[in-house]
């Protein structure tokens, strides 16, 4: 699929083969599950850094406080370093600061109800409380960003001022709804990735690198 030619995002190419498993320190008990690494720890931390500066300074010109959410799990560790790179900002920006208020969110489907176009929220005890605040959304990969929708059409219904996405990785792929986040670190081809709290059947969130996970991997690790 081609790309959907996002403003600041890094494009990884469809034909991009990675690099070597064996440059750069994994652990053990993964190495015959990787097929390679396609963003390594270090790529994700600079980038982080830029993502976080691009948060901030649009933040900062509205000069009022922002709520950040956390779509858990994989979202973890991507908001966990988001958030510190924007204290950092905060610490030294001379001109001012951006407070910012935390939640933790899941996501669930509803049963037996595929035409709502709503998604159930469980984490957030009142929703009723984003009514008037600037939210930004902090989730690690956009896939076919049907649930993204169905999470921004949910959040709606409670008046927030705004509502933005911060995603890590937005995956090109053929199901794509064509939804795009106001932030992307990469965009990536339509591959299985692992890493950085991205899992497989809840393995691989240990792993520091942004990995395509290998066929060996699939099996092993199969549930």
């Amino acid at each position: 699929m081609t790309s959907l030619n996002v403003d600041r995002v890094i494009k990884i190419p469809d034909d991009y083969e990675g690099l070597k498993k064996e440059h750069f320190c994994v652990p053990k008990h993964y190495e015959d599950s990787i097929a390679n690494i396609l963003i390594t720890h270090g790529t994700i931390q600079d980038r982080i850094e830029k993502l976080a500066k691009d948060v901030f300074y649009d933040v900062y010109q509205v000069e009022e406080p922002l709520h950040v959410i956390c779509v858990l799990k994989g979202g973890y560790k991507f908001f966990s370093d988001l958030l510190d790179k924007m204290n950092g900002l905060n610490s030294n920006h001379s001109d001012g600061s951006v407070p910012f208020s935390v939640d933790f969110i899941r996501l669930k489907s509803y049963e037996n109800d595929q035409s709502s176009g709503e998604i159930k929220i469980i984490g957030l005890d009142n929703l009723d409380s984003l009514q008037g605040k600037n939210v930004l959304i902090v989730e690690d990969i956009i896939d076919t960003g049907r649930t993204m929708k169905k999470l921004l059409n949910t959040l709606k219904k409670y008046e927030p001022k705004s509502v933005k996405v911060a995603c890590l990785l937005r995956k090109r792929t053929p199901l794509s709804s064509g939804y795009i986040p106001d932030y992307v670190g990469f965009e990536i081809p339509d591959k299985f990735v692992i890493g950085y709290a991205l899992d497989y059947n809840e393995y691989f969130r240990d792993l520091l690198h942004i990995c395509v996970i290998s066929s060996h991997g699939i099996d092993k690790y199969k549930v």
